[in-house]
């Protein structure tokens, strides 16, 4: 599948607002995800992190055991093969994950962590992956006919969130070892949680998106490219006219691991999420109830634990 490729090179200058925001507005509402280019994000910084993700997610296990994950609630920490299913009612997903909530606001026990070097490194590619979140942001006020701070005022980091992504190779012996069943997804079809969310793959492939005429089709990596896809809460805030789309990551074979990346920029528990005045007319009312964004991110971070944290 060919995602609209965005140049992001424009985002601070006004006089191109207009444009970029209409870009990103007909991405949405056709297809529910994008590509930017153009970010300024330090490529060397997102090198690192992929370099510092393989070590630990290859190195042993009592690190890993170090730095599990406690609760659905905190959402920080290390989760293993089958520990999480992003499609309730499928199978485990064939991945292991380390997530960071709100790294930058709320201190984690240093023990938490695989090394102080690694909370550095992830600390600031948070920051810089934030800024480009908080750029979008803007470009997302213009297209709704929003203030510019609207969502900026809404997204402090409460529920924003780093995740490190690996999936390992799935060969007949592994998979028999694993017990793995036909059909079990890498990450099962899901839809993203909040306003939006930023990915990088690496070379290896196995992102599909559900396409229009409801068939799979794969996402490739582009080189230095963020892909970005609207979750629920955005779908929510414009009457459903961008779409928040179904996605998966098939089992990877071969002999390369997939590692990706990804931030999710979801609202602070307590903003109310409604249609926007933009987003609604005689012909379009209102189409779902007002939600507060905590109980709609705890509820689906609850399901996709089946129960395993409270």
């Amino acid at each position: 599948m060919t995602i609209p490729l965005i140049d992001f090179s424009a985002a601070d200058d006004p006089s191109c607002s207009a444009d970029l925001s209409g870009d990103v507005h007909r991405a949405f509402v056709d297809d529910g995800f994008l590509m930017l280019k153009n970010t300024r994000m330090d490529p060397n910084l997102v090198s690192s992190v992929f370099a510092a993700s393989r070590s630990f997610f290859t190195g042993p296990m009592t690190t890993k055991r170090a730095c599990q994950y406690l609760s659905a609630q905190e959402n920080f920490g290390y989760q293993g093969l089958g520990q999480e299913n992003l499609d309730p009612s499928a199978p485990a997903d064939l991945k292991e994950t380390f997530t960071m909530r709100n790294i930058l606001n709320v201190p984690i026990a240093e023990e938490r962590w695989p090394s102080a070097e690694f909370k550095a490194l992830m600390s600031a590619f948070y920051a810089d992956a934030l800024r480009v979140a908080q750029q979008l942001q803007s470009v997302l006020c213009n297209a709704l006919e929003l203030p510019g701070d609207y969502f900026s005022n809404c997204h402090t980091g409460e529920n924003i969130s780093l995740r490190l992504l690996y999936y390992p190779a799935i060969d007949a012996q592994r998979a028999a070892e694993m017990q793995a069943t036909d059909g079990q997804m890498g990450a099962g079809a899901h839809t993203d949680y909040g306003l939006l969310t930023l990915l990088f793959q690496d070379n290896v492939g196995g992102l599909q998106v559900l396409g229009a005429n409801q068939t799979w089709q794969n996402v490739d990596p582009v080189p230095q490219g963020i892909v970005v896809n609207s979750g629920d809460l955005l779908e929510r805030w414009t009457n459903d006219r961008y779409c928040s789309t179904l996605h998966r990551v098939v089992p990877i074979s071969g002999a390369h691991d997939r590692l990706s990346i990804a931030m999710f920029i979801d609202p602070d528990s307590n903003t109310e999420v409604s249609a926007l005045n933009s987003c609604i007319s005689i012909d379009k009312p209102a189409t779902h109830a007002p939600i507060t964004a905590g109980e709609h991110i705890q509820q689906k971070l609850e399901a996709s634990h089946k129960n395993r944290f409270s």
